[in-house]
């Protein structure tokens, strides 16, 4: 199973529009994020996770061509603003499946109304296989979805678990009964959004007091805003293997 980052940034990316904040400025690609997604690529199938404003972009930046199904963590724009953007995959394979919580679709046909129409639809819009999902496990083709319910503040999202995979953004705080689903991991993905506590998303050291209760085997950092700070100089007071992930890092399992 491959999997390649296509954004780990939070909601602005980095940079940020008009700042003039250091991380914002560097020069060094690993500190230029776009909004997070990740695509997992396997034998059985292809499954984006999430698809922002970027979407388009990334997707030609990892020569992406085939996209089986898509799960969505929840309704915030930097996690769905790029849904049009899957016309070309529609144009090739049909319907697009796509698996969601009933209430990030109802959001989803308020902002793309045209898509979800059933009468008159406009000519090339893409149409979607609609699949809800609840908190228990499904399966996409062979491969088994476990979904993993975390809070961002008060919003419920999910995280996924794909074999001993796990993929969790936007994570504030977690319910035990929840932590139970990621043991013996090979590798957990987890938000971490800046250095000082926020609202609604782990800072850094609460993703890593996460990573400690869990003990995957690796970790990687995602969501990441310029206030972590530069990428090369968080690395370097990671805990051993846990590491920052960056926009078009590639991993196996």
């Amino acid at each position: 199973m491959d999997i390649t980052f296509l954004g780990t940034g939070t909601s602005q990316g980095i940079p940020i529009i008009g700042s003039s904040h250091p991380v914002c400025l560097s020069e060094n690609p690993k500190d230029k994020r776009l909004r997070s997604s990740v695509l997992i690529q396997s034998k059985d199938s292809d499954i984006l996770i999430d698809c922002g404003p970027d979407f388009r972009q990334q997707a030609l930046s990892a020569n992406c061509n085939k996209i089986d199904a898509v799960l969505f963590t929840h309704e915030h724009s930097d996690h769905t603003a790029g849904l049009d953007d899957l016309r070309p995959f529609y144009f090739r394979q049909g319907n697009i499946p796509v698996y969601a919580e009933k209430r990030v679709v109802e959001a989803l046909k308020i902002r793309f109304n045209y898509i979800f129409k059933k009468d008159n639809k406009y000519p090339g819009v893409l149409t979607f296989d609609v699949n809800y999902i609840t908190n228990r496990a499904f399966y996409i083709s062979k491969t088994k979805i476990i979904p993993v319910k975390v809070y961002h503040h008060n919003l419920p999202v999910f995280g996924f678990r794909i074999k001993n995979f796990a993929y969790i953004t936007d994570a504030k705080t977690i319910p035990e009964i929840e932590i139970k689903k990621l043991k013996g991991l090979d590798v957990l993905v987890i938000n971490a959004l800046r250095q000082e506590p926020h609202v609604s998303h782990f800072n850094m050291e609460e993703a890593l007091n996460f990573i400690k209760l869990v003990k995957p085997k690796k970790s990687f950092l995602t969501h990441i805003s310029h206030h972590l700070g530069f990428h090369d100089e968080v690395e370097k007071l990671l805990p051993e293997n846990v590491f920052l992930a960056y926009d078009n890092l590639k991993i196996s399992i």
